[in-house]
Formats: C-alpha cells, structure tokens, sequence
C-alpha cells in the first residue's frame, strides 16, 4: 500500500534534508514510515527510513542533536529516532489514550522542551532526557490537531482544536493563559510570526486562515479567504513578516502576504491528493517543502518568493 505523506519539516541543520512522516491507508489503519529526504542536484533523494507499527501523522527535528527526530503516532506514542543509527526508535513515549497527532520540538534556547497534541483532548509536555511527561494540559473539549511553540517566549505554546478554539499555554502557570473562540469550525492548525511575539495564525475547516493579536483577539487583524477545502497546515515565513503559506485538502499550496490589498500572492495545483504537511526552509530563503496523499514530497521555490528574495 502506498503512504500518504501527513507532515514534511525542513531540518534546521542541513540544508535541503527534510523529514517526513507518512501512514498507509490514509492513516485510518495500517503502518506509518518517517522517510528522511535529502535534495541534490540530481533531485530528491531517500537518506533513511524507519517504519513504525502504526501511522506516523507528525514529525519534529530535535534542535540540539543534528540526527535526532521525534514523530507521533496514531496508536498515541511519541518515538524519537536517531538517523545515525541502523535501527530506531531511541525511544517510545506512551501516554496519549488516542492518536497523537501533532509534535513540536521547542526553538528557544536554554531549554529542550517538547509538546504534543493528541485526539485525547490533551496535550504534554516533554523533556527528551526524561522518559515520562512533565505535564499534562487539559482544556480543551474536542480533539488537539496542533500544538506549536512560541519562537520567542520562553515555555509558551499555542494548541488548535476541534472544538474551534485556539489556546494559549504557559508551562510554568497552573492552567489555560487564553482562550480565543477563533473560528466556528474545526481549527486544523497554528503558527507563530516569526517576528511579532503577539500574533499568530489560525487555519480551519471553514477554509479560512485568521491572524490573531494576543493583545486584543476580540476579532481577527486578518482572514485569508481562497481555499475551497478545509484548510490543513499554516506556516508563516521565517524570512518575511507578513508572509505565510497553507496548503489545504483542496490539493492546493497558497501563498499569502497579509499586509497586500490582495494578499493572495500564489496558488500551487502540484498535487492530486489532500495537501497535509508544509515547510519553509530556514536556510534557502523562499524554498517550500510540502507532501500529499499522493505519495509525492517535492521541493521548490514558488515564484512568488523567488521574487520576493
């Protein structure tokens, strides 16, 4: 059976290398596979796989080990893989009670924090050194489909749900910071601005990505209406402040910049199959990873960033 591409992240050391985490059977039963994935001159290349015994729905680089990954698993457990080794996983974390579905590595120094999300209504904190979570928040009543941490405040993450809020979280405060009823749909997923602590992005099932101020969320700085499906990941650009990506189960990549008249900058039609898992490059400014249920991961600069550059 073919494996349907769930999620694709751009390693922060190599440049060109990306993971990707996939499942068999559109993740509903059957294995999942982390495929590692290298680009050269010839094309894209396949560095190591590693299969699990259930679907593989996210993937997370460590980012203080090169080698190291995490992906979560649709049986609830987290696995962290080395790449340098023959065989994995490292390690198995086993305490979601339903699918684990999204994971996310912490990007400020001084700590190594992981959290995850999970169709349990959960989500964790990890420390990878530590073989049980830290702590469990609770909250939210519908399923997490994503949990990401904040770039700039140390110990805070944002969390979307099915039960179309979006969260904010502090690991050292008892409890839920903020509470934003940000769509009237299932919320698929979040992002941080890479360059303005307050404001974040939400995508949904509504086909709508919204911007929210933390300062004020009584409504949305900006909505992003062009997706004709349900909105599947939302990513903002490490290069540019009002820049963003999303791609959607309308097969579709749209490119945005929320500061235009027409924000729409780019729409990319390259694959036949529901868009789940995007990435911008950190390294090569402009350069997109994305992976469908298609089977398909590829690797480009859409010309809207190449002009942007």
């Amino acid at each position: 059976p073919g494996l349907h591409g769930y999620a694709a992240e751009f390693s922060p050391y190599w440049p060109g290398r990306v993971a990707c985490a996939a499942a068999q059977y559109y993740g509903i039963a059957g294995c999942g596979t982390l495929a590692v994935l290298e680009q050269n001159e010839t094309g894209i290349v396949l560095l190591r796989s590693f299969d699990w015994n259930d679907g593989l729905f996210d993937v997370t680089w460590s980012e203080n080990n090169e080698h190291v990954l995490i992906t979560s698993s649709g049986d609830g457990s987290l696995q962290i893989w080395d790449i340098a080794k023959p065989k994995g996983p490292l390690q198995v974390y086993k305490e979601h009670t339903q699918e684990a579905y999204s994971v996310d590595w912490s990007q400020t120094r001084g700590e190594q924090l992981v959290v995850s999300g999970s169709w349990d209504q959960t989500a964790k904190l990890w420390d990878p050194a530590v073989g049980k979570s830290l702590r469990t928040f609770k909250g939210h009543e519908g399923v997490i489909y994503s949990t990401i941490w904040s770039p700039h405040i140390p110990g805070c993450f944002a969390s979307a749900s099915g039960d179309q809020t979006l969260r904010i979280w502090d690991v050292k405060a008892p409890g839920v910071r903020l509470v934003i009823p940000a769509h009237q749909a299932e919320i698929l997923s979040c992002d941080w601005c890479k360059y303005d602590e307050n404001l974040l992005v939400t995508g949904a099932v509504d086909c709508s990505l919204k911007g929210w101020d933390l300062r004020n969320v009584r409504q949305p700085v900006f909505i992003l209406l062009s997706h004709t499906y349900a909105v599947r990941r939302v990513k903002f650009s490490p290069f540019h402040a009002t820049l963003l990506a999303s791609c959607s189960y309308d097969f579709t990549v749209r490119f945005w910049d929320f500061s235009k008249p027409n924000p729409l900058l780019e729409t990319v039609e390259h694959h036949t199959e529901f868009t789940c898992g995007l990435d911008l490059s950190l390294h090569k400014c402009g350069q997109v990873v994305d992976c469908a249920w298609d089977e398909l991961v590829k690797i480009y600069t859409p010309s809207c960033l190449a002009a942007a550059v």
